[in-house]
């Protein structure tokens, strides 16, 4: 079984499609204390909570496929648009220090779709020119999860696929091809009468206006501050690591039992996570918002990750034997 590492693993999103395509998930990353509490609430293989400049790729086990959904705000329209001159832009090099020191057969990157053309196509040009460098040749798409994933979702991703020349090259490998959305909003907002706290009463100032623009249980809105924003194509809009805290990003749904806004589990459904997924007792609903909306659609990670591995098995590719200690 090819065994994959997995660094910026959040709370397992990446890990979690990659385990369903048959993959052997060995270690995985991540530095949030709090998506580190969940992520061990759901996965059994070691987790290094660390930062990534301190562990040291060297002590890691072997792997076949390393996986890095690295953090996106340097190359988002949302952000400061300071791509490399980001600190955290920086972070793309030190992930080539892990492709020198792992040598995986394949590198599997994600990121917001506007990556590619941040500062005019360089910051996308200076990452896949340094992956050629190290031997790799790519792939690159940015799919959208309601057309990849049969989810209700309206979230574009890039994503970028590489493998080490010597091994085979990306253009034996295709992306998935799209698939018709047969999952409704129905299907993933519960029916039942959830907590009080995340409904909207009379006593909330926004009420009237809830009132007025929110009658179908068949989309989802948005409340953008002094209006209420209706989705009309019947998806979830792009969920965000600020929503539910307020302020423009709190998606809201029409129910039996009043306007609410969506519950933490229902964001992780829509992204795909199954309803065995956990949540940790006591954490803030807070934290589960941030680390949902910071995370993947599990379902587009799956079908990417079923052609990685019928690529490699198609070119009888055998998974790494040799296993190294962990260390640290």
């Amino acid at each position: 079984m090819f065994k994959v590492g997995s660094l910026f693993a959040g709370v397992g999103g990446i890990d979690l499609g990659f385990e369903n395509a048959g993959f052997n998930l060995v270690w995985a990353n991540e530095f949030d204390k709090n998506a580190c509490i969940t992520y061990r609430f759901n996965f059994k293989h070691q987790l290094f909570e660390e930062d990534i400049w301190n562990l040291d790729p060297s002590n890691l086990s072997e792997i076949d496929i390393l996986t890095a959904g690295f953090p996106c705000q340097p190359f988002s329209i949302a952000g400061y648009r300071k791509g490399f001159n980001d600190d955290r832009g920086n972070l793309f090099f030190r992930i080539l220090e892990y492709i020198e020191a792992l040598n995986p057969k394949v590198v599997f990157l994600e990121n917001v779709k506007n990556l590619k053309s941040h500062d005019k196509g360089n910051t996308y040009k200076v990452i896949v020119e340094a992956l050629e460098a190290h031997g790799y040749s790519y792939k690159t798409e940015i799919l959208n999860t309601k057309d990849y994933g049969n989810i209700p979702h309206n979230r574009e991703r890039i994503f970028i696929v590489a493998f080490r020349n010597d091994v085979a090259s990306a253009d034996n490998f295709e992306f998935p091809n799209k698939e018709k959305l047969t999952n409704t909003i129905a299907n993933i907002i519960s029916s039942d009468k959830v907590d009080d706290k995340f409904y909207y009463g009379e006593d909330k100032y926004m009420y009237p206006l809830l009132k007025e623009s929110m009658k179908s249980k068949e989309t989802v809105y948005q409340w953008r501050r002094q209006y209420v924003r209706e989705n009309k194509s019947n998806v979830c809009p792009t969920l965000t690591a600020n929503m539910g805290t307020g302020g423009h990003n709190v998606p809201l749904v029409v129910t039996d039992y009043g306007f609410r806004k969506l519950t933490p589990k229902e964001c992780f459904k829509f992204q795909g996570f199954p309803n065995d997924f956990k949540a940790p007792d006591g954490l803030a609903n807070s934290h589960l918002y941030k680390q949902a909306g910071n995370s993947v659609s599990v379902p587009v990670i799956q079908r990417i990750a079923e052609n990685i591995k019928k690529t490699l098995e198609g070119l009888k590719i055998e998974p790494s034997l040799k296993q190294t200690e962990l260390q640290g």
